[in-house]
């Protein structure tokens, strides 16, 4: 694993998603179901999902991290992400792994949420 010292400068900290895969905004879609039990807005706009990459043969790999290391639903999310993603026609299968690298952050979520929970 690198570290932060290893990373070659102008290296995103976050790979970016194959958002131009026919099944991207289908993905954007599912994980959009998914919610933070605590948090009354979805993962995708919390800025959880760090990226969704999606293979030629329709193979999926989501990373995502959570608002904090020690989130009570921290061993559920990822599987229901995955429960979210699998169904969707075409995808052939789903992989869903963790990262707290970057350190998520209230800068993350998209401006939907930032109203919704009251920080605009």
């Amino acid at each position: 694993m690198n570290q932060p010292q290893d990373r070659i400068e102008g290296t995103p900290l976050i790979k970016p998603s194959t958002t131009d895969h026919p099944l991207y905004d289908q993905v954007v879609e599912a994980c959009r179901t998914v919610f933070d039990p605590e948090i009354p807005v979805n993962i995708h706009d919390l800025g959880l999902i760090y990226t969704i990459e999606i293979s030629d043969e329709n193979e999926v790999e989501i990373l995502m991290s959570l608002t904090a290391p020690g989130c009570p639903v921290a061993g559920e999310m990822p599987g229901w992400v995955a429960d979210a993603v699998e169904p969707l026609a075409g995808v052939k299968s789903v992989n869903v792994g963790m990262t707290f690298e970057p350190p998520w952050g209230m800068e993350m979520m998209s401006d939907e949420a930032r109203l919704e929970l009251g920080f605009m």
